[in-house]
């Protein structure tokens, strides 16, 4: 098992990340690791719509997913209808530039929903990692 596949692992160290190593190592070793990814190119993002509906269809939220804010933070510490087998989470955003697509707003907004879902998975004792490519 690599170093990556066990830091992936590790509730410790799991957080908000810019990827820095090549996207393939990243690949090969989450799914070494077992863990359920998501990825999501935010190339085309550029508003706040735009971007709920990219990362709910990434994780394939379910009906009631409001195209909100709180509906995101609600899903993203969820994911229950993927099934309760997932030994943790990584959200891949691939070509994210500073913003993410979003307004300074917004984007203050999104990191402070991702480092609570990390929070939330690590108190439920899975990793949960969001890594921006």
């Amino acid at each position: 098992m690599s170093d990556l596949c066990e830091r992936l692992q590790d509730l410790c160290e799991a957080g908000v990340y810019r990827l820095s190593c090549p996207l393939e190592v990243l690949r090969g070793n989450v799914a070494l690791s077992e863990l359920r990814s998501f990825e999501i190119d935010l190339g085309n993002v550029h508003s706040k719509g735009e971007f709920l509906a990219s990362v709910a269809h990434a994780i394939q939220a379910p009906d009631w997913f409001g195209h909100n804010f709180d509906a995101l933070a609600d899903a993203l510490c969820d994911l229950s209808w993927l099934g309760d087998g997932d030994k943790g989470y990584v959200l891949l955003l691939l070509n994210s530039d500073d913003t993410l697509g979003l307004t300074t707003a917004d984007h203050t907004i999104v990191t402070d929903i991702f480092n609570d879902a990390v929070s939330c998975w690590k108190s439920a004792g899975k990793p949960f990692w969001v890594f921006l490519a």
